[in-house]
């Protein structure tokens, strides 16, 4: 019996030229040309390898500022950080809502200066910091600047991206704080400001990854990945931004998981269909408005608890197909992420997992080596097709927005995690060590714990900013930034003048609440 993909097509048991699709070459193009089915840059890794951006961030400031300084002594390229949940929802960490959540499963950061400690010693117009951030994702990138012009570093120096992606929010995740309407105007408004501010930051990271973990099939994952890619694009664009004052700056995020060769299709697949429709819908004329750019993360869903030590293999497959698909920078699990938050030791092996890839092996000595390939040429076509018909359907209910508030996005994700499940379950769906090739007693594994204590400690810190601050300027400050919300200049400059007076996160967040209110889901059966 033939094997099905995870995006629903049969895996032949032979692959040849009848397989793939008339005009090969033509569709396939050169590597860093249209249509991007090969990779966005011609060179790819022969000249340099991907960035490796290793994901980190728990408890205090102090704390992940250590963890950072670690990995890069050890060779990371690029800073991600996690944010503990308060911090995502724009909730200061004494607030009663953060109880039990401060630090958790990210650094509690809540006001400019934590993020000075965050990032001490470290050199912002040197390393490029990707942020996990969503409904306040302003505030933290504001934040982020203000530091580094307060070190001397002016903001055109800075290189870096924030997810900043609230659609997938409501459709896999839950961190969104406003509206749709008024989540879109707070995008727009980093758009415009980043071009003048910030021109060298990625405004956006638009994200397939946590629709994937929510249990997505690959083309679900790009279809409404890039069917929200779409929204942004159309929001900007009414807000009068040019396509190609912002387009380049957009970038993506993606999961790799162990169904290796679907994993590589799928971003070649991804590449040919954005470039078609940056070119044929908003009319772009730069290329890089054309490219899409993408960081991959593997597969956290996919790691299990029992026997731990067996997702070391599961994420260098999983970094493996990153790589052959084209990702610009990658992070790579820590083997111990089931468990708990990651150790140092097993964070710093998930990053020679990385570093074994780019220099002991020879995957970076020519561009696109799978290209050509029958499987992997007529799989991107099964995946491309699957994934346009799913954004046809996004487009029949209005756009992404609109189906989002159909809850389709949502329903469908679930359908699928419900098919996953059931099939792990009855064991027709192999995971080794979890319903296959089982142990009766694992060895024992200390986890990271995180020391209850970094609550108090907050509250602490805060209950001292704000009294050593100038409670009248923050004042001023949030009154100005209320009025810029109601009406319709750029809320990124005011919103910058009360951070830099030491309004806090929730300080800042509520403001903007009190104007736009916040946003409940619809739930479709």
């Amino acid at each position: 019996m033939p094997r099905k993909a995870e995006s629903d097509f049969e895996i032949a048991p032979v692959y040849d030229a009848s397989s793939v699709a008339d005009g090969l070459a033509d569709r396939l193009g050169d590597p860093g040309r249209y249509p991007y089915t090969r990779g966005v840059y011609p060179s790819m890794y022969t000249q340099r390898p991907w960035t490796m951006r290793q994901y980190a961030g728990f408890g205090t400031a102090k704390e992940s500022n250590e963890r950072y300084r670690d990995l890069i002594s050890h060779g990371s390229t690029g800073l991600s950080v996690a944010f503990d949940l308060p911090t995502q929802m724009g909730i200061d960490s004494d607030a009663e809502r953060a109880s039990g959540e401060v630090g958790k499963v990210g650094v509690a950061i809540d006001s400019v200066e934590d993020m000075a400690l965050l990032f001490d010693q470290i050199p912002q117009d040197e390393v490029s910091t990707s942020m996990t951030i969503n409904a306040p994702a302003a505030v933290l990138l504001l934040m982020y600047q203000l530091v580094a012009e307060e070190k001397g570093i002016s903001a055109d120096q800075l290189n870096g991206t924030i997810q900043n992606d609230v659609l997938k929010e409501y459709i896999a995740r839950g961190t969104y704080i406003y509206p749709p309407a008024e989540s879109l105007r707070l995008i727009t408004d980093i758009f415009s400001y980043c071009r003048s501010e910030i021109p060298r930051w990625n405004t956006i990271s638009i994200s397939g990854y946590h629709m994937a973990e929510a249990g997505a099939t690959p083309a679900q994952e790009i279809a409404f990945t890039l069917a929200n890619g779409i929204e942004y694009v159309r929001a900007a664009v009414r807000a009068g931004l040019g396509v190609d004052d912002f387009a380049p700056r957009l970038a993506f995020f993606f999961v790799s998981r162990t169904t290796f060769l679907e994993e590589v299709a799928k971003f070649r697949a991804a590449r040919r269909i954005w470039a078609e429709v940056m070119k044929e819908e908003f009319g772009a004329q730069n290329p890089k408005s054309l490219m899409l750019r993408f960081h991959t993360q593997t597969a956290g869903v996919q790691l299990t608890a029992q026997q731990p030590e067996v997702n070391l293999v599961r994420v260098t497959v999983q970094a493996l197909a990153a790589v052959l698909g084209g990702t610009q920078s990658l992070h790579t699990n820590s083997f111990d992420e089931a468990i708990a938050l990651p150790t140092a030791k097993a964070a710093r092996l998930a990053l020679r997992t990385q570093q074994v890839l780019a220099f002991e092996t020879d995957v970076t000595s020519t561009v696109d080596p799978l290209a050509g390939s029958y499987a992997v040429e007529a799989m991107t076509d099964e995946v491309e097709a699957r994934t346009r018909a799913l954004m046809a359907r996004v487009e029949d209910m209005g756009g992404a927005v609109a189906a989002i508030e159909q809850g389709f996005q949502k329903t469908e994700i679930e359908r699928s995690a419900y098919d996953v499940t059931t099939s792990i379950e009855d064991g027709s769906r192999v995971v080794v060590g979890l319903n296959k090739f089982t142990v009766s007693d694992d060895e024992r594994y200390e986890p990271l714990r995180v020391d209850s204590a970094i609550e108090q400690n907050q509250s602490k810190r805060l209950g001292e900013l704000r009294s050593s601050r100038s409670n009248d300027d923050v004042r001023r400050g949030l009154d100005t930034l209320r009025k810029a919300a109601e009406g319709t200049d750029n809320v990124l400059y005011p919103l910058k003048e009360a951070l830099a007076a030491r309004a806090t996160v929730g300080e800042v967040s509520d403001a903007l609440r009190e104007v736009w209110g916040t946003y409940s889901p619809t739930e479709r059966l």
